[in-house]
């Protein structure tokens, strides 16, 4: 494989361009490496009972929009209000969250299981017991993340 490396201090903050035949597993955890090391220092700032709380990523098992809140829940169903909008959130969070509705991004590495619904959906089940649903329209995506597909 071919590596280039420019370093300049015109360059605010690094980034990485990879060209791919194909995703393997390799370049899948090389991507996630690089990913990781700026989200290790990411810290979300969320809300509870008028008090301010620092959140780390790998702690939150989903963040949804309830009414006009977006909301995260933790490892341990502690709910914190959120500052960001949902699609920020998405686009800071590392590679394990993943949107499963309109409403909801979910920690992959908290998930519990997955169970098939009647009417098309997913029903989602965290390691911490609270529930939603992967609407049809994010179920292959979902299923890509995670390998299914």
């Amino acid at each position: 494989m071919k590596v280039e490396c420019k370093i300049s201090t015109d360059y605010k903050e690094p980034y990485a361009v990879l060209h791919l035949n194909k995703m393997t597993q390799t370049m899948a955890e090389i991507i996630s490496m690089l990913e990781k090391e700026e989200t290790d220092s990411l810290t979300l700032i969320g809300t509870k009972a008028r008090k301010t709380y620092f959140l780390k990523p790998e702690d939150i098992s989903l963040a949804r929009t309830e009414g006009r809140e977006i909301v995260c829940y933790d490892k341990l169903k502690n709910r914190y209000i959120l500052d960001k909008p949902l699609y920020e959130l998405e686009r800071i969070l590392d590679i394990h969250f993943v949107r499963v509705s309109k409403s909801t991004i979910v920690n992959i590495r908290q998930i519990n299981h997955v169970e098939a619904s009647l009417n098309g959906t997913m029903e989602l089940v965290m390691k911490n017991g609270i529930t939603d649903y992967i609407s049809r329209s994010f179920r292959k995506i979902f299923k890509e993340r995670l390998g299914l597909e």
